[in-house]
């Protein structure tokens, strides 16, 4: 059997084959590897090898069978995390008991674009040129308004396969712009699925001839850009009085604002203008069913006292790892850093 290992990086995957002599369905029972760090840049070059640590299991949707897809991070060979390493201080973080009684559930919007290869325009849009404006692209079905569907179902169906907790997919504003949703997904595992949809998509996208971007303003202007909306709730928002708990969460969220949007994901400026159903990078607002806001609250958990928020401002290129773990550390643990 092939096993294909994924090694997490900010804004790529570090793709690597073995051969196992059979089956294996636990990650713990997989062999560690390594590879060239100097070449990905996870390493200098008088002291290169890099160690593949298996984490998490999908089944391969591309070569089928018993061969699996593999989500590793990475450590030097003296046992310690390379910096790239977002995982460990994620797993650090979901693994703190007060974390875990709270059973953190995430739901994360991932946004996409879609480009011809050879240009890097939308698909869809005239060479050099501009659709017509945004309103009827948004789950839109037609060759006039949609563009790139058969791409989107086979990455569906892929994900299904593999395993991944997919909940959905639909058409975006922005014409020739995607979204699937991951989840709902228990801690860690929400990164680990993320990155593994983003990987099969990658493979489809290449099997199509075409390129999958996730900047987070790919086209300026008067188009909306691309996020990585991450739905949270907790045991006690869940629970009768929750609502109540979500404020509190929200107030702490509001007080680490900079810190947050700074580890959100690169070029988010440009996306987070007060415009195009986002807010200001540099102002904290949440409200209810305000799509224009930081922070939102559905009206059904307005309404039943209890549920669910969506943070909206990650940006499309964030760190799953990154994202969902400092969302859980300032919610439920309320400081900076965890202690031995």
């Amino acid at each position: 059997m092939f096993l294909t290992l994924l090694v997490t990086l900010f804004d790529a995957l570090d793709i690597h084959n073995q051969t196992l002599p059979g089956p294996v369905d636990d990650p713990s029972k997989l062999p560690k590897w390594n590879f060239d760090g100097s070449s990905t840049g996870q390493a200098t070059g008088d002291d290169s090898e890099v160690i593949l640590c298996p984490q998490a299991i999908f089944k391969d949707p591309f070569r089928r069978g018993n061969n699996i897809l593999v989500i590793c991070d990475c450590y030097a060979p003296n046992g310690e995390p390379i910096p790239s390493n977002k995982r460990y201080n994620a797993a650090r973080i979901f693994g703190h008991p007060d974390v875990k009684a709270e059973e953190p559930w995430y739901g994360i919007e991932q946004e996409y674009t879609l480009l011809q290869k050879d240009t890097n325009w939308p698909i869809g849009w005239p060479l050099g040129g501009y659709p017509g404006p945004q309103g009827p692209y948004y789950c839109a079905a037609g060759a006039e308004k949609s563009y790139g569907r058969d791409i989107v179902d086979a990455h569906y169906k892929a994900c299904l396969y593999a395993g991944i907790n997919i909940g959905g997919i639909n058409a975006e504003v922005m014409p020739g712009q995607w979204e699937f949703q991951v989840g709902p997904s228990v801690g860690i595992s929400a990164g680990d699925e993320l990155w593994a949809a983003r990987y099969i998509l990658e493979r489809i996208t290449e099997i199509a001839g075409v390129v999958v971007s996730f900047d987070p303003k790919p086209i300026p202007g008067e188009w909306n850009g691309a996020g990585a909306h991450t739905n949270y709730s907790t045991k006690s928002m869940r629970s009768e009085g929750g609502y109540e708990v979500i404020k509190k969460a929200i107030q702490k969220l509001e007080a680490r604002h900079m810190e947050h949007i700074a580890a959100y994901g690169e070029g988010n400026e440009r996306r987070l203008t007060g415009r195009h159903e986002t807010a200001d990078i540099n102002t904290f607002v949440w409200g209810v069913a305000n799509r224009g806001a930081s922070v939102r609250v559905g009206r059904d958990t307005e309404k039943e006292g209890k549920g669910y928020f969506e943070d909206r401002r990650p940006a499309s290129n964030m760190d799953p790892y990154v994202v969902t773990s400092m969302i859980a550390e300032t919610t439920i643990l309320c400081k900076a850093g965890l202690s031995n």
